[in-house]
């Protein structure tokens, strides 16, 4: 039933998580291009540790992921109390693995709600998770075919990380955008940022437009003025982890300096997420916090060291002010400046 259900989601041939009905089996994100592994997940604590060390990846595909972990860490309890326990005990230990990303905390929070009022609680709880990540599937098609409606006929686009379906259920955020518009038939071209230091852009976000025959350029971050000052890109548009009330943007290191290259040269900046990464509770984008990971990953590529110092500061993400958004795709719509009176009411 589960299989089934998953083939709903992924009209291509690949999908990043796959729940099997006793494991979740994640597609190892680290390992690709150069390999398509699955890794399979049979408890809470190893679906954390596929969140924590990246094997998994995107807002809404942590969040995904989150939720079959606590369905896993409902099975097996010898009673009913122990699995709520072992849930409650869960819920702590995944919220300690990636702290921007708010979907990860909304899936949480949503799952909790779930089991407060389940009879059958590992039940209640894969059929939760299931729902969240079709759902996730449905929202990014919403996305896509309202961001679809901004872009032109022909239309140079510039993105930086991966927001397409290995970051969500299936379609995408960014790349739902791009994917929709590229079947409406308008004639889309993508200049893709490697994304230093995980590669993101260069290893993930080409792998995915390869495979769906969209043209993709490859360039270096440090590359992205030139080619805006060269007349190479039309319009900006990238994915969100978190956004506060007035609109500012958290997304992958990166994304701040690309903003304000857009504003230099009088481009479009948008941003694409689903309303599960707004975090209406917090004012501005200074309230949430910033992940920062080992100086390892900017010092070494594949295990190979490059840097001749130890020492190396890795912000994973940085803050994009409301000011520099054109707008914001979600699954209501496109909302434009003021935020603070944009969004939807059901968020």
């Amino acid at each position: 039933m589960a299989k089934k259900s998953a083939a709903l989601f992924q009209p291509a041939e690949f999908i990043s998580l796959r729940w099997s009905g006793d494991s979740l089996l994640i597609l190892d994100q680290r390992r690709l291009p150069g390999e398509e592994v699955y890794v399979e997940a049979k408890t809470p604590q190893e679906v954390a540790e596929a969140i924590r060390t990246m094997q998994v990846r995107g807002a809404p595909a942590i969040g995904i992921a989150a939720a079959f972990a606590l369905a896993l860490a409902a099975r097996g309890a010898k009673s009913p109390l122990q699995a709520r326990r072992n849930v409650e005990k869960a819920v702590r230990l995944l919220a300690s693995t990636r702290p921007t990303a708010r979907n990860l905390f909304w899936a949480l929070e949503r799952m909790s709600k779930s089991a407060d009022s389940a009879d059958d609680l590992a039940a209640s709880l894969e059929k939760e998770a299931l729902t969240i990540q079709q759902e996730d599937y449905q929202t990014c098609r919403a996305i896509g075919e309202f961001g679809a409606e901004l872009l032109p006929a022909r239309a140079n686009i510039l993105t930086h990380c991966n927001a397409g379906a290995l970051a969500t259920a299936g379609w995408g955020t960014a790349l739902g955008v791009i994917r929709s518009a590229h079947a409406r038939g308008k004639q889309v071209s993508v200049l893709v940022d490697e994304t230093r230091p995980l590669l993101q852009g260069s290893r993930l976000t080409a792998w995915e437009l390869e495979r769906e025959g969209i043209p993709a350029t490859i360039i270096a971050d440090s590359a992205a003025g030139y080619c805006m000052q060269k007349g190479l890109v039309d319009l900006v548009i990238v994915g969100a982890d978190r956004i506060a009330r007035n609109g500012d943007a958290v997304n992958k290191i990166g994304t701040y300096p690309l903003a304000l290259l857009a504003r230099e040269h009088r481009l479009p900046f948008y941003v694409a997420a689903p309303l599960s990464s707004v975090d209406l509770r917090l004012a501005s984008g200074a309230e949430i916090p910033i992940e920062e990971r080992s100086p390892e990953e900017v010092l070494t590529i594949s295990g190979q060291f490059i840097a001749a110092s130890e020492k190396a500061f890795n912000p994973a993400f940085d803050i994009t002010p409301a000011p520099l958004l054109s707008a914001i795709i979600c699954e209501k719509g496109v909302l434009v400046p003021p935020f603070e009176r944009a969004w939807p009411k059901q968020t």
